[in-house]
């Protein structure tokens, strides 16, 4: 759902579920915290994907467009940064949290 450089990904993440996956990662120094992104609901089928995006179920940004449409894997990149390929309907519009 997201094809990019390493930095990219782990500085500005562009999906959801990156975010999600990025914020459980361990904090290596116990006295900083950092906020935990906790997707909704349970773990779907993945033998029975839902329609739309295969995430809008647990999305914390999922709208009705996510339940209904696919979202296309398009280049995200802003000016100045390696291409940034994401699919998610919302992508440009999220301010999501990396890792540092």
């Amino acid at each position: 759902v997201e094809l990019t450089t390493s930095e990219a990904l782990n500085e500005t993440p562009r999906h959801p579920y990156t975010e999600a996956l990025l914020s459980a990662v361990l904090e290596p120094d116990p006295r900083l915290k950092k906020k935990r992104v906790v997707p909704k609901g349970e773990v779907g089928d993945f033998l029975n994907l839902p329609s739309g995006c295969a995430f809008n179920p647990r999305c914390n940004y999922a709208k009705e467009i996510c339940t209904r449409q696919k979202p296309p894997l398009e280049n995200v990149a802003r000016r100045g940064e390696a291409d940034h390929f994401v699919a998610c309907h919302f992508s440009k519009e999220l301010s999501l949290i990396g890792s540092r």
